[in-house]
């Protein structure tokens, strides 16, 4: 697998790019990390979290996994949520998406993979709860765009149930939780508007995003 040398070729030609701009970028990286934000995104190759907003190597705490899922009973992404508010102390816990997510795309096409279709059974079940709106769609592209945006304001809410977010909201921590969809096409992140910054707002929060998104993608739907 001679390939696979290259990536240390690699390595070396960035570690001396980074020290050619910065003498003291690896003295001082390693003696701290305090980024401002936890990312949750997808495992997609072509979604880089750093790089797509700019932020340099100790600025992002990131979570990756496939479809940039939230589920209460995964303890990886629970323990990098927990150390990421508890110890680092991030003010913006970001859900990202991505347009023309393969695994969304698996959910609406009703594709099988093997193990990883019980992963997106979670998926599936945001599709099934709106099956009445996607039922009055047409436009497949605008079904797909639609449920990856689904995808995330349903994490979003997932996300600020935790009792990560709960216990730091009650006691006082200043912390919110952001809904996000980048284009592959463009390079553009889009924010969906939701925001939760307290746990009030969880609930009401979550309809007027699903509403809005109702509006925008299925105007005639209740």
């Amino acid at each position: 697998m001679p390939d696979i040398r290259i990536l240390f070729e690699k390595n070396k030609a960035w570690s001396e790019k980074m020290l050619d701009r910065d003498a003291e970028f690896f003295h001082d990286l390693s003696r701290q990390q305090a980024p401002r934000y936890l990312w949750i995104g997808c495992a997609d190759s072509r979604v880089p979290a750093n790089e797509i907003v700019g932020l340099k190597p100790g600025e992002l705490f990131v979570h990756r996994n496939v479809a940039n899922v939230v589920v209460h009973t995964d303890l990886n992404c629970l323990s990098v949520l927990q150390y990421a508010v508890d110890v680092l102390q991030v003010k913006h816990v970001i859900v990202c998406g991505h347009y023309g997510c393969g695994g969304v795309r698996a959910v609406l096409n009703h594709e099988k993979h093997g193990l990883i279709d019980n992963w997106l059974r979670h998926i599936q079940d945001i599709h099934r709860k709106h099956a009445e709106v996607f039922g009055s769609m047409t436009d497949e592209h605008a079904k797909l765009d639609m449920l990856c945006e689904l995808n995330v304001i349903e994490q979003v809410e997932n996300v600020a149930l935790t009792t990560v977010i709960q216990d730091a909201w009650a006691r006082g921590q200043e912390l919110a939780v952001h809904g996000w969809v980048y284009g592959l096409d463009n390079g553009i992140v889009n924010d969906l508007g939701i925001t939760i910054r307290s746990s009030e707002r969880v609930d009401a929060t979550y309809e007027e995003s699903v509403m809005a998104l109702y509006g925008r993608y299925a105007p005639t739907s209740p």
